[in-house]
């Protein structure tokens, strides 16, 4: 399994960050020991002092393909999920400013908490309404 991410691509995020959002995608992977499935815990790692967490809406991929035109794109994918980017944001910001890739900060074992896949009765735009709770406070909203 390939879990592929794109960053930066949720203005107020980026913005919220000091960052921009750039004109073409910015890509990093998790490793699939990332994966927190079956609605268990997440854990605070004793390696970083600064968890930050992001929701996201994730597409399967269930066809395989290479190269493919954004007209054919609808046919490669019909499953989405909910899913929490963690994010060690003390070892994010050491790395950026040391110019070296980030997935220390990213890639860590259950740093990719996923809810139950969704068949989509249509293709994307699709109408969804989403939102994260934190102890009962909705701290985002998609």
């Amino acid at each position: 399994m390939k879990i592929i991410c794109i960053g930066r691509n949720y203005r107020e995020h980026a913005d919220e960050m000091h960052s921009v959002v750039p004109k073409e995608p910015l890509f990093f992977m998790k490793p699939e020991s990332a994966l927190l499935k079956r609605n268990r815990p997440f854990f605070y790692p004793d390696f970083s002092s600064e968890i930050h967490y992001e929701l996201e809406l994730v597409i399967r991929i269930n066809k395989v393909g290479k190269n493919i035109s954004k007209k054919f794109a609808h046919n490669y994918y019909n499953e989405v999920a909910l899913g929490i980017d963690f994010t060690a944001r003390d070892l994010q910001r050491k790395c950026k400013e040391n110019g070296i890739p980030w997935e220390i900060a990213k890639g860590f074992d259950w740093s990719a908490a996923l809810s139950k896949f969704t068949t989509l009765e249509k293709t994307f735009p699709v109408d969804l309404d989403f939102k994260l709770l934190k102890n009962g406070d909705k701290v985002q909203q998609g």
